[in-house]
């Protein structure tokens, strides 16, 4: 059994939720779960024990209920889990939420206890942080981040880090955890979070799970490269309709993404060609389908000039949610291989910005193939 806390019950982790249950029950096929029916935990066997959101109108709510403003046929079998308190230090500010978060009661040092404890109650084994997007200032030194959860410094804090802290210190206290790190705040690349991690009993995959346009630009890259064509610039942006489109429109949280986002080009090309890749705006009527579009330029044999022109419309948080089923299960065994620290070989597929620091983005179709062989699965096209 993979027992499973959410840190942010919004719109990604409702459909992860209810799709979730939804294939355990018999009622969905696992489509859009990379690897569905091949590892050794199976589907069936993850659960939910808990959820964690700073949103006023969802805190102390069944987590059911919640769900269902998302998706109207949320499965009954999420009945009995409550929405419980988590951390929000200013991650709301400028959207249309009421917060209310353990930071706003007691100190850093006190909210890091509060949740250990209710963790220890709970026993999950992996944490899944989809919280709204942050504007993050990484930390690198692991004194310093001691140092500022020593000092409640709640202004140089996100979410983020001080549930990572958490659970680092939850899973030392208990023999091990693992922590999916599904937005741009850097955990994985930040060595700070790192060290902690492999002195702690915990795994961290990160960071920002890679589900859309990011990818496919990746593999077209690769494909680019591969054939020796000369990218002259790049232009991909997606606008959607959901609340993390909103957050996007604060320039801070936007500049978040838009690195995550942008760490491909010279990792894949080797040079860094001109390029705008970024979320750049918020339409209300789009809802949660996302309006992509791409344009990339590059010079082919006999100084030809080509261009690719795509666009689309993809449902975003489907599109996430289908990965963290898998990366729950991988997060188990890397935690019952004491494989502790981050993964590069899971981080490399799953994520927009794979850690650990020193590391970079690959095609993803080798990608996939590595963390296949880590996950001690045939390798499928190699």
């Amino acid at each position: 059994m993979v027992k499973v806390v959410i840190l942010g019950q919004g719109y990604v982790a409702s459909i992860f939720a209810s799709g979730l249950e939804k294939i355990k029950a018999g009622k969905l096929e696992p489509y859009g779960v990379p690897l569905a029916d091949e590892l050794p935990i199976k589907i069936r066997e993850v659960e939910i024990v808990g959820s964690y959101d700073v949103d006023k109108a969802k805190v102390g709510k069944d987590l059911y209920e919640v769900v269902k403003t998302y998706d109207p046929e949320a499965p009954e079998s999420l009945k009995g889990i409550t929405v419980r308190k988590g951390i929000h230090l200013r991650s709301l500010r400028n959207l249309p939420i009421e917060a209310t978060g353990l930071d706003d009661e007691m100190t850093l040092s006190e909210a890091v206890d509060h949740l250990v404890s209710e963790w220890k109650e709970l026993k999950p084994d992996v944490f899944i942080n989809v919280c709204t997007t942050e504007a993050f200032v990484p930390f690198e030194s692991r004194e310093e981040l001691e140092k500022a959860i020593e000092e409640d410094r709640k202004d140089r804090l996100t979410a983020t880090q001080v549930y990572v802290y958490a659970a680092a210190k939850y899973a030392k206290e208990t023999g091990g955890a693992a922590f999916v790190n599904a937005i741009p705040t850097l955990i994985a690349n930040d060595p700070a979070f790192v060290e902690l991690a492999k002195e702690s009993n915990l795994v961290i995959f990160g960071d920002d799970g890679a589900t859309g346009a990011t990818p496919l630009t990746a593999d077209i890259l690769a494909h680019l490269a591969q054939r020796n064509r000369y990218v002259l610039d790049i232009a991909q942006f997606n606008i959607g309709g959901n609340n993390d489109f909103l957050a996007l429109t604060d320039e801070e949280r936007n500049r978040s993404k838009e690195f995550t986002k942008s760490s491909i080009v010279r990792d894949l090309l080797g040079y860094d060609a001109p390029h705008y890749i970024k979320p750049t705006g918020f339409l209300e009527p789009l809802g949660d389908k996302k309006f992509i579009a791409m344009h990339i330029e590059y010079v082919s044999f006999n100084n030809a000039r080509d261009e690719l022109i795509i666009t689309g419309r993809i449902n975003d948080s489907p599109a996430l949610a289908g990965l963290l089923v898998d990366l729950v299960r991988l997060g188990k065994m890397a935690v019952d291989r004491k494989e502790f620290g981050t993964v590069y070989e899971v981080n490399a597929f799953y994520m927009k910005n794979p850690g650990p620091k020193e590391a970079r983005n690959i095609p993803r179709i080798i990608a996939y193939e590595k963390m296949r062989m880590w996950a001690g699965l045939k390798p499928r096209w190699l």
